[in-house]
């Protein structure tokens, strides 16, 4: 039975989940505990419609007055999000991982400068390339595992955004968030964190002195391959996040209410996903490190990592579901070896609850800083027993 002061949306629930003393599992399990008011229901209601009635003054007392730039089931799953990375400011969802990120990136003016890692997700990389520039906002890449490198690229009194990935596609390179927000900040610079790997069960960029973090929420946090999506938190409702919001909804590019709703019903099982999906990436970097036709694992839960002590210091409960490994053999090897695997799914894409394996040299091409041997490996949650006998079997075929 619900308890008599429940609250009765997520929304209202998130302005008490500070006082609640519950954890942000539980909290997300129940989607905030939230009840349809009219129902009773436990599970929210899918709300579809573009347009809401007006009062007899002509005024919107509902809150709601077209769903471009608004929509109840968005705020749904925009308030668990909040409470999961514990943003000050909320959540905006947006139609993917792209239009949430780019949307941060809009929102400086041109002569601004930019400061982005070597290793990142490669379709934004190169949009950063291609793009900014036409906006006279200039773009210098550097290695953000090294603080010195890092630090000498931002340019006080012009940088206006550190951008940072980690752990970094695919080579799952670790960043110190902290350090990285302690060098933005000195020169008058924010902090943006792309956490599509860790998720916020893994890492709370906000908590460590970011004041930005993104998502594509198309991967772990819904991780069921059937959602496009993507998430701006901030840590501040300051001028910065209401510009990200202003271009949101100028630009339409809101997640559509059906995707928001399956994507809350993803939330309830993130933990538990999460978890699971990690505890089987380390189990299998463990095994593989031993394979006779792997020269060499790339994942932070490994002491072996050069990244494995700040992993330790910023992640919590694991070190994610993302590895990659370099074939023996080369390129030919590699892809040799994926093209053998069974249970395994040769697809792109990452965090679903189907195993993902990718040559991803072949698919972000000239100037990635992938090596052409690797393969980069997204662990679900099948039995981690069939998964490496699948994967030991392919990488033996190939090498036949």
């Amino acid at each position: 039975m619900t308890h008599p002061n429940a609250p009765e949306t997520a929304e209202d629930a998130a302005k008490d989940a500070g006082r609640t003393g519950f954890s942000p599992r539980s909290l997300a399990a129940q989607a905030m505990g939230g009840v349809d008011p009219v129902t009773r229901a436990v599970v929210a209601p899918l709300h579809v419609s573009t347009t809401f009635l007006r009062d007899p003054d002509n005024g919107y007392s509902s809150g709601f007055s077209y769903a471009r730039p608004d929509n109840a089931t968005v705020r749904e799953a925009e308030a668990v999000l909040a409470m999961l990375e514990g943003a000050q400011a909320g959540a905006m969802l947006f139609g993917s991982g792209m239009a949430a990120a780019t949307a941060i990136f809009g929102a400086l003016e041109p002569g601004d400068h930019v400061v982005a890692p070597r290793v990142m997700y490669w379709a934004l990389r190169r949009w950063l390339r291609e793009e900014l520039p036409r906006r006279s906002i200039g773009v210098d890449f550097a290695d953000s595992t090294d603080l010195e490198a890092l630090t000498a690229a931002i340019r006080p009194g012009r940088t206006r955004l550190v951008w940072i990935e980690t752990p970094g596609n695919p080579l799952w390179t670790v960043t110190d968030i902290a350090a990285a927000a302690e060098a933005a900040h000195a020169a008058g610079a924010v902090l943006a964190v792309d956490s599509t790997a860790a998720s916020p069960v893994h890492t709370r960029p906000l908590a460590l002195g970011a004041d930005l973090v993104m998502h594509s929420a198309t991967k772990i946090l819904n991780g069921h391959s059937d959602v496009v999506a993507g998430v701006v938190a901030g840590a501040r409702d300051d001028a910065l996040w209401r510009r990200i919001a202003a271009i949101r909804a100028g630009g339409g590019a809101i997640l559509g209410p059906f995707e928001a709703y399956l994507l809350m019903r993803s939330l309830r099982t993130l933990h538990l996903r999460a978890a699971a999906q990690s505890a089987g990436a380390l189990a299998l970097a463990e095994r593989l490190s031993g394979h006779g036709h792997v020269a060499e694992v790339l994942y932070p839960g490994l002491p072996s990592h050069p990244g494995h002590a700040i992993a330790r210091r910023q992640m919590e409960g694991g070190f994610g579901g993302m590895l990659s490994i370099r074939v023996t053999g080369g390129e030919a090897g590699a892809v040799a070896a994926a093209a053998r695997v069974r249970l395994w799914k040769r697809a792109t894409s990452l965090g679903g609850v189907e195993s993902l394996i990718e040559h991803r040299a072949s698919i972000e091409g000239e100037g990635s800083p992938c090596p052409p041997d690797l393969l980069r490996l997204s662990t679900g949650i099948e039995s981690v027993d069939d998964l490496f006998s699948d994967l030991d079997a392919a990488l033996r075929g190939a090498h036949g």
